[in-house]
């Protein structure tokens, strides 16, 4: 597993499958790298549409990486998050 910086400062480059790569070797979650190369291996590269599903994805998890609201939420645990939605809708059913 690779070492996680803390907090990323600006979403890194990720024009090319390179920029891709090295985004997520830093920031991606642990096993993203292995998984996208694992994806693109099993699609067919013509398949345009497909290789821009699989990038894309992976491209969304290093921009979830890079936000610490993001992560914040992803840290709760469900019964926090289960919590707190019981809380709002029994506040909504006093105000109707």
């Amino acid at each position: 597993m690779t070492a996680q910086p803390e907090h990323c400062e600006a979403v890194p480059p990720m024009r090319t499958l390179a920029e891709l790569r090295n985004a997520l070797s830093v920031w991606g979650f642990p096993g993203d790298l292995q998984s996208f190369e694992k994806e693109l291996a099993d699609t067919d590269l013509d398949d345009l549409t497909r290789v821009r599903e699989i990038t894309q994805a992976y491209r969304h998890r290093v921009v979830l990486r890079c936000d610490p609201q993001a992560m914040a939420a992803l840290m709760r645990s469900t019964e926090d998050v289960a919590y707190e939605l019981g809380q709002k809708m029994a506040t909504e059913e006093t105000e109707r």
